[in-house]
Formats: structure tokens, sequence, C-alpha cells
């Protein structure tokens, strides 16, 4: 389990997939926000529920997010699109609806950075989100992700294009933040 101020990231279980199926796929306008794939309708107990437990891959790490305080699901994390060769990836956060603007994500997207530059060792991490996601551009920002630029109506969502926000951040700039960079004399 990984641990940070507020949550915890551990392994998802089997009793977290029909709370996270009802509350963060089955919301179809949420889904669509979050996702760039089309939603379609997946039964309960589906092995093509996104969070359906699964053994690991390398190229996606699926995590669920657990508030410290009272050890409840708050909602998922991942890195996905992990590329071994370039050393990076993409962040995923989505918060069930009664966690969200509380701070947990912000922490949320540090501990996935701890993951993905002191645990799996890349190089970058990439978040992508529409341009009006304000909690996920400021939960990035905090934990030292840059915009890079705009994606002009890359996005289909509700029956229209959105912008997307492309931010990034390198291990050498984390560690920098968290006064981890070793210096010479």
């Amino acid at each position: 389990m990984l641990t940070g101020k507020s949550v915890a990231l551990r392994a998802r279980h089997e009793a977290d997939v029909s709370i996270l199926q009802a509350e963060l796929y089955d919301d179809v306008a949420v889904r669509s926000r979050a996702d760039s794939r089309p939603w379609r309708p997946i039964p309960p107990g589906s092995a093509k529920s996104p969070y359906a437990v699964s053994d690991p891959v390398d190229d996606a790490a699926c995590f669920s997010v657990v508030r410290l305080a009272d050890n409840t699901l708050a909602g998922e994390a991942l890195l996905w699109g992990i590329d071994l060769h370039n050393r990076t990836a993409h962040v995923g956060v989505a918060l069930r609806p009664a966690y969200r603007g509380r701070g947990l994500g912000t922490d949320v997207v540090q501990v996935l950075c701890h993951y993905g530059f002191t645990v799996r060792g890349l190089q970058r991490l990439q978040a992508e989100t529409l341009a009006d996601n304000v909690a996920m551009i400021r939960s990035a920002a905090a934990a030292g992700f840059v915009p890079e630029g705009t994606l002009r109506r890359a996005a289909w969502v509700a029956g229209e294009f959105a912008d997307q926000v492309v931010l990034g951040l390198l291990a050498e700039e984390w560690r920098a933040e968290q006064g981890l960079l070793h210096r010479s004399p």
C-alpha cells in the first residue's frame, strides 16, 4: 500500500468493483468527461468493467483510493499508457461524488508521482484533462505539473467537442520540489 497525507493507494478488491462501477462508471455524464472512449452499458460483475480485478499488466497500474481517516473507498487512481522504453506514463484520478472537493485529489496525484518516479523509475508523467476540469488542473499543479499546451476541440463530450489541457512533470522537477535532489558540495 502507498500512503500519502490523507489517502492510501492499494490494490483493487472485489468489494470495490460494484461501488466504483455504480458511482463512477454508471454516471454517464461524468464518465463521458473522464474517458476518451465512448460510454457503453456494462452489466454489474462483467469482466469488461474498467474496475474489474485483474492480474497486473506492464502498461497500467490501477489502484483503489482509500481515505485514511476512516479507511473508506474514495475512488480510483492509475498510471496508464506506461511506456517502459521511454519511461513515461499518464496519470488518472476519479473520486466518488461524496469525496470530491475535499483536497484528496491533490494527495492522490502526489502519491501517484511517488509511485511513478520512485517505485517505477519513470522519467515523465503526463495528465490530460478537459480544460474546464479545474479540480484536476489544480491537483496536478499542486504536485508540480506544468501546463504544456491545449489540444483544441480534441475531446467529444456530451455531443460537442471540448478542449483538453496537457500537463507534464519530469522526475527531476518532482524530486526538486520534494527536496530529494542530491546536490554535490
